[in-house]
């Protein structure tokens, strides 16, 4: 019999040959919709608009591939006919964000161990959809619903379905999960986002950021945060104040947001040198933030050309520490949404 070792690395080589969840996720139905989809190697790809506002969805991870307003875009993104490649340009995040340590946790008393999608690290990072081919569930003129239902696995014998819908409208782009357990246990959930924004600027290092947050996560050697996480004041990671982000280097979790009366945690981004504005904005169901300003992205010429304003409902590990971690029973469902306002001075 192989040992734990022998069997996570088959496993995870499954998954990064695509096997692993090709046998325990809906595909696509067969012609899917024909209107406004191209073909490429992130799958199918889905448009809508309002205005001179554009949105572009791929079929694979249903991720967020372009975000267009008029001629510019607020998205660094990969091609039309590439894929997200490992730098999870606009990937969604699901049932965990960022990284489970060793992919092993204990939940409901079994000690689960999932594939190393972070071999080197030994970590299971970003969840099990983002290599999926989810379907259109509707799509209008402004509104498309991607749909795919999970079902057990190595490491997470839990039964999902999910519902990814992007809207845009008078004041820009939504973006809503949605999850209900389909099974007759517990699940253990999280939703995160990777999109990297850009205001046309060559290196982010312009950019004047505004950051909600009130504390952030210190990390061991493999980016598993430690607990609890700490006082930004201080720090180069204090963005309260509207500040230019510099030299300053983030892989960076956040905690402790600010909210406005309406509940929503708010990110700001301008430049002296741009025209462009931009503001991510996050639900009370997103009570975390990642900030990844791209110094570690495998091709080097497109490290710190956007910034990644990632909105989380967990921390990172949250499957053993914890932070923001839902639990589901039989039947429940649970819903987060963040979005992005821009405007051209």
């Amino acid at each position: 019999m192989a040992s734990g070792f022998e069997r996570r690395t088959l496993l995870t080589a499954a998954v990064g040959t695509g096997l692993a969840m090709t046998s325990c996720a809906s595909r696509t139905p067969a012609g899917g919709l024909g209107a406004g989809a191209r073909s490429s190697l992130s799958g199918k790809q889905y448009e809508i608009s309002y205005g001179d506002q554009r949105v572009v969805v791929t079929e694979l991870g249903a991720g967020l591939l372009s975000y267009r307003v008029g001629a510019t875009e607020l998205l660094d993104t990969f091609g039309p006919r590439d894929y997200p490649t490992g730098s999870s340009y606009g990937q969604l995040l699901v049932p965990w964000p960022n990284r489970i340590d060793r992919g092993t946790y204990v939940f409901d008393g079994v000690t689960q161990e999932l594939p190393w999608s972070e071999p080197q690290a030994q970590n299971a990072i970003h969840g099990l959809t983002r290599w999926v081919n989810w379907f259109p569930v509707e799509q209008s003129d402004s509104r498309l619903v991607m749909g795919l239902t999970t079902h057990a696995q190595p490491g997470y014998p839990f039964v999902l379905k999910l519902r990814q819908t992007y809207e845009l409208g008078r004041y820009g782009l939504t973006v809503t999960n949605s999850v209900e357990n389909l099974g007759s246990t517990r699940v253990p959930y999280g939703m995160g986002q990777h999109p990297y924004f850009t205001l046309g600027t060559e290196l982010i290092d312009d950019i004047v950021l505004t950051l909600p947050a009130r504390t952030h996560f210190l990390t061991n050697d493999r980016s598993i945060p430690k607990t609890p996480p700490v006082t930004v004041q201080n720090t180069p990671y204090d963005f309260r104040s509207p500040r230019p982000v510099g030299d300053t280097v983030m892989d960076t979790g956040f905690a402790g947001l600010s909210r406005d009366r309406n509940g929503l945690a708010w990110v700001h981004m301008t430049s002296p040198v741009s025209r462009v504005r931009i503001s991510v904005w996050l639900d009370k169901s997103c009570d975390y933030l990642q900030v990844y300003t791209g110094d570690t992205l495998p091709v080097v010429e497109r490290r710190r050309k956007g910034l990644a304003i990632e909105p989380y409902t967990c921390a990172s590990n949250a499957f053993n520490n914890g932070l923001g971690l839902r639990i589901l029973g039989p039947g429940k469902r649970s819903e987060a949404r963040w979005g992005v306002r821009s405007s051209m001075g």
